[in-house]
């Protein structure tokens, strides 16, 4: 008996399930957009019986000079609404490349100078900077200089003593830590080269280490801090089910410590997943978030 049909329902079938793949695609794609310019706010609230005087730290990480709202208008908004006593930066502000001018950057630091106390961390975009320079058309003195003169405290392995018993540590990660999956690495951080980097810390004293890599933690609660704040892994770029990211921008897959607090022995890090991208433009499940340190005195 002759079979009518069948190539034709498989090719059917082919397209049909071909035009649902694309569909979904650009569903995601149109999600992703959205998501990259929609803020969110997470509230931490940490207590010790070493902070002297309650604290509200706003933490921002990983702009990667990207823009919410007309020179970054509905991101400070966002920030003034939290009642900040101090602004930490905590590195890739800026995205290091040829064609880079670092305005954003600039411009929202000098906003947020006039108005709070900014301190300033680097991380592998800065430290890029730092070391190549001469590409960017802009000097890293020139981009140091602006920020200094707008009030920015620039921690490039240095410390700050704060009010209310509090200790602010810039930390210069290696660059070993931010090797891509394939390439060489050159082992783990240590407490000693923390302690090289930003001296002994004070067990008396709170200990706050901006710290860019959250590949740091280890060495930075080995050497005392109380608290570490983190970010780089762009939340894992996807959320999955369960906290962890789908891929770093070191091409590591399914790490949990990509956003959230993590605790060690009653050492703490908080992980930001970022306000920006760069490179691979995706965020899914995984908006830009605004962190609100909210640093209490008691246990």
């Amino acid at each position: 008996m002759e079979r009518k049909g069948t190539g034709s329902g498989a090719g059917d079938w082919i397209l049909g399930a071909a035009m649902a793949g694309i569909a979904a695609a650009e569903l995601l794609i149109l999600d992703s957009q959205l998501e990259r310019n929609t803020l969110t706010v997470k509230n931490y609230e940490i207590r010790s019986a070493k902070i002297r005087k309650d604290t509200t730290a706003v933490f921002l990480s990983d702009l990667h000079e990207h823009v919410f709202g007309a020179q970054n208008s509905e991101l400070i908004e966002k920030i003034e609404e939290q009642r900040p006593d101090l602004l930490l930066f905590g590195g890739d502000m800026i995205t290091a490349k040829s064609s880079a001018e670092f305005r954003q950057t600039l411009l929202l630091a000098e906003t947020l100078a006039a108005r709070h106390p900014v301190y300033y961390a680097e991380g592998n975009h800065e430290l890029r900077f730092r070391r190549d320079h001469s590409r960017y058309g802009f000097s890293f003195d020139a981009f140091r200089r602006e920020l200094t003169e707008a009030g920015v405290v620039l921690l490039a392995d240095c410390s700050v003593r704060l009010p209310g018993n509090l200790t602010l540590s810039g930390l210069l990660i290696p660059e070993r830590l931010y090797a891509k999956a394939w390439q060489p690495k050159g082992g783990r951080m240590t407490a000693e080269e923390v302690r090289a980097k930003i001296g002994e810390a004070d067990p008396e004293r709170f200990e706050i280490v901006l710290a860019h890599s959250p590949r740091a933690f280890d060495a930075c609660a080995e050497w005392g801090a109380d608290l570490t704040l983190s970010g780089h892994y762009h939340g894992g770029t996807v959320k999955l089910p369960g906290g962890a990211g789908l891929m770093t921008p070191q091409f590591e897959f399914f790490r949990r410590d990509v956003a959230g607090m993590h605790e060690r022995d009653g050492h703490r890090m908080i992980v930001s997943p970022g306000l920006g991208t760069h490179s691979i433009n995706v965020r899914i499940n995984n908006r830009p978030e605004i962190d609100v340190i909210r640093l209490r005195s008691g246990m």
